[in-house]
């Protein structure tokens, strides 16, 4: 097949499709982001803060959503921050092409960052709960519960970036 027709038919594609191919967009932002935030937190878990893995936190919510260390705490705010920076440059940008006020995308979006904080946080407890519980610990299956817990917030974050976020401006209509 040659190299125009490839191209048409990743065209028709696309454009057929639209709906979709944004969402492979958005899962292929999300996913390099997290990649570069799964990263970092490792990084940074295992040796900038591994020292500080064992002071606690003592604040009840925080507690509440899974991070009892100093350590982890810093190494979480890093790294989702890092995660969540690269992620809405990307939808905002690539995915969704937005084109309306950007102070008020990045303010839905914090919103949004935080409600997934925490509902992650507490999803992340959850699982760590059920992990000890069931004698599953070490770096991998940090991983495996960090992984998982990156994905979970799939369910609401692509729905709220594609409608409520990045959003286009309507056009103008002409009037006679």
């Amino acid at each position: 097949m040659s190299e125009q027709k490839k191209d048409n038919a990743f065209k028709r594609f696309t454009q057929k499709h639209a709906e979709i191919w944004k969402f492979i967009k958005f899962s292929i932002a999300g996913g390099g982001s997290s990649v570069v935030e799964l990263i970092v937190h490792m990084i940074l878990l295992n040796s900038v803060f591994a020292s500080l893995t064992g002071e606690p936190v003592t604040s009840s919510a925080l507690n509440m959503i899974g991070i009892t260390s100093k350590g982890y705490l810093y190494t979480y705010l890093i790294s989702t921050t890092i995660g969540y920076a690269i992620a809405f440059i990307l939808n905002r940008k690539i995915t969704f092409k937005a084109d309306v006020n950007p102070t008020l995308s990045m303010i839905l979006y914090v919103i949004m960052v935080v409600f997934t904080i925490f509902a992650n946080g507490w999803i992340g407890s959850a699982m760590t709960t059920f992990a000890q519980s069931h004698n599953l610990s070490g770096n991998f299956w940090d991983l495996v519960i960090k992984l998982i817990g990156m994905a979970i917030p799939t369910l609401w974050t692509y729905p709220c970036n594609r409608f409520i976020i990045h959003r286009k401006k309507k056009p103008v209509e002409e009037t006679e």
